[in-house]
Formats: structure tokens, C-alpha cells, sequence
């Protein structure tokens, strides 16, 4: 039903401000059947009606508009819809994704990232030792760290005797230059928080376990611009690797000559991602290369080109490009928001509020029933189908909320309870199943709130809620009701069948198509076998007694307006079939050329439209003596 809203879309433009919000006072423009709209929410779908429309409406105009809108609003709650479970559900899962920026702590997320920002205007170096997760590997982790900083063994030694990382294990684990946002957040918030030749607590970045020793910290030394060639040695015999020696010492001295470097990266590098470019890495900060690629296009001056050097891909030369200090915070912004979304960080905004919004509400789970749940466990040896209905009956208070208990029998009939063995793990899992209904409960407490103080939450949530509704009642009233309601459709027509008017005639008939002659006449012989009227499944029952053999389309055209009509009907030559159409074959049925509309489906698309309006006059008609509708006039005076 998304697509069904009252306006365009549900976004609330920058400019559209209610003015009442700004003031503090909301009064009551019109009462609509008893509920109450706010000038707040009138003025913002004004304003933004008319920005939508090529002629803005006057005032006068959009009332009248308006006030139809909400009368059918409380015709579909009178029919119920607003109760529906499909209804709740979508309404719901707005509300709730229309709430999430409003329900977190903006200053955390905000600390979060200038904390990441921070860590771009440092380079630091690093050591780690790192094991893999599992059942005791934390522990033993520590223990190594205790025994280093006791003196009992020394960091390095103890990094070549039991990290997993190959590569900084063969380097006393020397990682080399921490990136930011390159990292697992824990690995990289502990390497900026250590300081300098101290030892990190045991960290979990998800990937293993690690302790960091930082090695060294300096300001930050930007990034740089460089291109390279490389001559690649892996694999190679030692003639092959000195032949690309050879090589690179030849690009070296023809490029210091002056020749462009860009086009000998081109013919020459084997580095396919950077040649095609000219040689190019782009920008680049400490620790994103391999040593001593790293150190070397730092330490040359732009536009200088380095001597040969070997890493562990091959021989290298690099010319630097230019170099930059660190990018302002608002340039790096969006991309530390992403990061902060795939990691650790991502909840600590929502956490922060939802721990103020417990204290606030005055908030707790009651241990006391929790006790009672294991001890029941206990007794009935697990928690079984029988004591989870025990649980779904019970009105032992789960947790309170500003004083106010709700009942274990709500968590059971909300959360996924399912049978356990152990007494502990039933506690446990009807006591975390609380704790989430609570912060659920407590989320709905704000998003009330937040209605009843915000005004474009407010107005942006009513906008969609009634657009839903008002969709749904047109659609049963007016839209599909015109589709489907033949009989009432045709009654219209033969009403106003003066409104039709062609002119010129057109060719009435069905053409039956097939992929040959002989299925043709099989598919026609057998049509003319049928009563002398068409029936009404017509189409239908040709499809079931040949399938896919044969197509029926119901025409309906001018002179003109179609090859094959100007061929049956009106004396055109044949035309000449498609050579990817598999219907070669084609036949009228029961064709004839008629002179002006004889019933509804002959103008099918305008009678449609003018039936839907005229049900849209009637039911309009019909709301309006339904249901009392009241305009404040002083205030509407008011609105501009």
C-alpha cells in the first residue's frame, strides 16, 4: 500500500514549517466527525499542495478539497480499515522508521565521529599480537600480556611464539602505520587510545583477539598523490629478476631524461589496475602501501621521481604527484557515518536515549519474578509447553513503568518463548524477552510524546496514516468499484450514452491468432461452433481448449490506427508479418464496422474515468450528510 498517499510522497520539505509549531500554539481549525485537525497539520499539506501543483489552489479551494479528504479519512475508520492487521502493520513500521532520528542521543553520535575524525590527524605505528577466538583464548591472551609487562618475556618474542599473523609475526609483530576507517573499530580505537610504548588490554576486533603495543605517534602527515611502474618478480627465476632489474634501472633513467611518465606506466608497468591510468594510486595516506613503498613516496618531494626499490611484489619507481594535509571534518564525514554503521558504533546513539528514557520512566524489570520463572523451571525440570502456558496466563509483574506493572502474560504473548531443558536458560531468556518488550513499550511512550510536541513528526505521520485509509475507502468505493462493477458501468453508459461521440467508425471484432493456417482454421471452425452469441468467457475458453497455440485479442479501431484492422476491415494490403512474431496466422471474428459506441467497452477508458467520477460525486454527497464537519472560520482568516 505504500505507494497509496494523499500527496506526492512523504517527505518533508526544509521550507514547509508549520507555524504553529514555531509558536508553541496548535489550535483547532475544523472538527471532522468528532476529531479535532490542527492548523499545523492544515497549513503543512497546504503549502505543500501547492508547491506540487502547476496552479496553486486558493484557500477557498483547497478547504473544500481538504475537508473531502478527511471526510473520506472517517469513512474507512468507520468501516474499520485503520483496524486491520495489514493496516497496523505498515503504519507501523512507518511510524517506527520515521521516529528512529528523533530517538537517539545526537550528541553521542556527534562525539563518535569527531573521536573517528580525531584519529586522521595522527599516524600511528603499531605492534600486535594476535590469537584466535575461542573458549579460554582471552585468558591466555592476558596471560602473555602479564608476562611481557612483568618482564618474563619480551613482546617480540612473544609475538614470533604465538601470533597468527604471518606477516607481522616475521617482523616481531610490527604492523606497520594504523589507517583509519581501514580497521575493525575496536583494533583502531585501542591503537589511538594506548599511548606510545605501552601494551593494550585484550581486544576482540572481530577477526581474532590482540593486544597492541604502540610503537610511535606523530602528527598526521596527510596524504599524497603518486603514480609508479612496477616490473614484477614473484615467481621468477633469478635470471627473470634480474632481467627486471635491468628493466626498471632502463624506465628509471629514461623517465629522470624527462620522458613521460605516464605513458611509459602505460606501456610498461605490470601493475594492470594503475597502468591503464597512467601509473596512477591516487591519494594515499601512511600505512595504506606496503613498506617501503609507504615511506618513500612520503619522504621524495612532489614532483620527484625515486630510485629503483624492491617490495615484496617487485621493482618499483614512483613519481609523487603532490601531497595534502588532512581533509576538514565535514569532507570526511559521510564516510566515517558509513563505517560507524557497519560496526559497534552504530547502536550507542539509540542505547545512550534508551537508558535516559528508562530513568526518566522511572523503568525496571522485577528480578523477584524472574527468580519465580527458574524456580518453576526448576521444579518441573525445564520449561516445557505446559509452563510456558502457565507464564502466557500469569499476571506476576515482568517490569514497571513509571509505577505502573505489566504482566509476564504480555511478554509471553509477544516475544518467541520455546521450550529448554535448563531451569537457567528459561530465566534467561523470559527475563531478556522482557527487557526487550520494555524498551518496546518505552519507545512507543516517546513516539506519543513525540507526536504530541513535534509538529512536522506529527503532521508528516497523520499525512501518511490517512493517505493509507483514504486509498483504501476510494479504492472500495470509486476506483475499483468502476474496474470491476460491469453491470453498474454499462447502466452509466446507457445513462449518457449521448457523451460518446466518434468521428469516424470503427472495426468491432475478435481476431483469433495462431502460428499457422491449420490451427487457424481449427481455432475458427471451432469458435463458429459455438451459440451464435460471443460468450462472455469467450476469450477464456479459446486460451483453455488450445493453450498457447492460439492468442485472442478483442479489437476495436479506426482507419489507421492498426495494420491488421486496416487489413481485415478497411482494404489495406496485408502487412508483412514480423520475423520474430510467432503469429503469422489471423482471422476476425465476429467483426464488424460500427458507426458510434454501442456499449460501455467500446469507450472503455473514458467511460471508466467518467463512472469513477460520477461515484466520486455521489459519495462525496453522501460523507457530507454523514458526517458534521465544523470550521473554525476566525482561525482559517488566519492561515496564509
Amino acid at each position: 500500500m505504500k505507494k497509496h498517499l494523499f500527496t506526492a510522497g512523504a517527505i518533508l520539505g526544509a521550507t514547509v514549517l508549520a507555524i504553529a509549531a514555531k509558536s508553541g500554539k496548535d489550535p483547532v481549525l475544523m472538527n471532522i466527525n468528532g476529531k479535532d485537525v490542527r492548523v499545523s497539520e492544515f497549513e503543512y499539506l497546504y503549502h505543500k499542495n501547492n508547491t506540487q501543483q502547476l496552479q496553486p489552489q486558493t484557500l477557498d479551494e483547497y478547504v473544500d478539497m481538504f475537508v473531502n479528504y478527511k471526510l473520506k479519512v472517517a469513512d474507512a475508520e468507520a468501516a474499520g480499515l485503520d483496524t486491520t492487521e495489514s493496516f497496523l502493520n505498515e503504519y507501523g513500521q512507518f511510524r517506527n522508521d520515521l521516529s528512529r532520528p528523533y530517538l537517539r542521543d545526537q550528541s553521542v553520535e556527534d562525539s563518535l565521529v569527531l573521536e573517528a575524525y580525531n584519529h586522521f590527524k595522527d599516524d600511528v605505528r603499531v605492534s600486535h599480537i594476535m590469537i584466535a577466538d575461542g573458549e579460554g583464548q582471552r585468558q591466555k591472551l592476558d596471560s602473555i600480556r602479564t608476562a611481557i609487562l612483568a618482564g618474563a618475556t619480551t613482546f617480540e618474542a612473544a609475538a614470533r611464539a604465538y601470533s597468527v599473523d604471518k606477516n607481522s609475526r616475521d617482523h616481531d609483530g610490527l604492523m606497520g602505520f594504523v589507517v583509519p576507517e581501514r580497521f575493525p573499530w575496536a583494533f583502531e580505537k585501542a591503537a589511538y587510545d594506548t599511548p606510545v610504548g605501552q601494551i593494550s588490554p585484550v581486544i576482540n576486533s572481530g577477526f581474532g583477539l590482540h593486544i597492541i603495543r604502540v610503537e610511535e605517534r606523530t602528527p598526521a602527515s596527510g596524504e599524497v598523490e603518486a603514480a609508479h611502474i612496477l616490473r614484477l618478480t614473484q615467481g621468477k627465476t633469478p635470471e627473470g629478476i634480474a632481467a627486471q632489474k635491468a628493466m626498471i634501472d632502463s624506465l628509471y633513467n629514461v623517465a629522470s631524461s624527462g620522458a613521460d611518465f605516464a605513458d611509459l606506466a602505460t606501456r610498461f608497468s605490470e601493475d594492470p589496475g594503475s597502468a591503464k591510468k597512467g601509473g596512477s594510486l591516487g591519494w594515499f595516506g601512511h600505512g595504506m602501501m606496503v613498506q617501503p613503498f609507504d615511506s618513500i613516496s612520503f619522504a621524495l618531494a612532489d614532483g620527484a621521481i625515486s630510485e629503483p626499490f624492491e617490495t615484496r611484489f617487485g621493482y618499483h619507481i614512483i613519481k609523487k604527484q603532490g601531497h595534502r594535509g588532512v581533509a576538514p571534518l565535514e569532507e570526511k564525514k559521510d564516510g566515517i557515518l558509513k563505517s560507524m554503521k557497519t560496526d559497534e558504533r552504530v547502536g550507542q546513539p539509540e542505547f545512550v536515549y534508551l537508558d535516559r528514557l528508562k530513568k526518566a520512566n522511572k523503568a525496571q524489570l522485577v528480578d523477584a519474578t524472574f527468580m519465580e520463572v527458574e524456580k518453576l523451571a526448576e521444579a518441573n525440570s525445564g520449561m516445557d509447553s505446559t509452563l510456558i502456558a502457565t507464564f502466557a496466563a500469569s499476571e506476576m509483574p515482568a517490569y514497571t513503568i513509571n509505577g505502573k506493572e505489566y504482566p509476564l502474560s504480555r511478554v509471553i504473548s509477544r516475544m518467541h518463548i520455546f521450550p529448554v531443558a535448563n531451569a537457567s536458560s528459561a530465566r534467561h531468556m523470559i527475563q531478556n524477552s522482557a527487557a526487550d518488550q520494555l524498551n518496546s513499550d518505552l519507545l512507543d511512550i516517546a513516539r506519543t510524546q513525540l507526536a504530541e510536541t513535534n509538529a512536522d513528526y506529527r503532521n508528516l505521520l497523520n499525512e501518511y496514516r490517512d493517505g493509507i485509509l483514504m486509498y483504501e475507502i476510494s479504492n472500495r468505493n470509486v476506483w475499483e468499484k468502476a474496474s470491476k462493477d460491469k453491470e453498474g458501468l454499462n447502466e452509466y453508459f446507457r445513462r449518457n450514452r449521448d457523451k460518446y461521440h466518434w468521428d469516424e467508425p470503427r472495426f468491432k471484432s475478435y481476431i483469433i491468432f495462431a502460428g499457422n493456417d491449420s490451427v487457424l482454421n481449427l481455432a475458427v471452425a471451432y469458435a463458429d461452433s459455438l451459440s451464435t452469441d460471443v460468450p462472455a468467457d469467450f476469450v477464456q475458453g479459446m486460451r483453455t481448449r488450445f493453450g498457447r497455440d492460439v492468442r485472442v485479442d478483442r479489437v476495436i479501431a479506426a482507419k489507421g490506427e492498426n495494420p491488421i484492422t486496416d487489413y481485415l476491415a478497411f482494404g489495406a494490403e496485408k502487412p508483412a508479418s514480423e520475423k520474430s512474431s510467432r503469429w503469422t496466422s489471423y482471422a476476425a471474428y465476429k467483426g464488424r464496422i460500427i458507426q458510434q459506441p454501442e456499449e460501455a467497452t467500446d469507450v472503455r477508458g473514458a467511460a471508466v474515468t467518467d463512472y469513477q467520477n460520477e461515484l466520486e460525486k455521489l459519495w462525496v454527497e453522501k460523507l457530507r450528510n454523514t458526517y458534521k464537519v465544523k470550521i473554525n472560520k476566525k482561525e482559517l482568516k488566519k492561515v496564509k
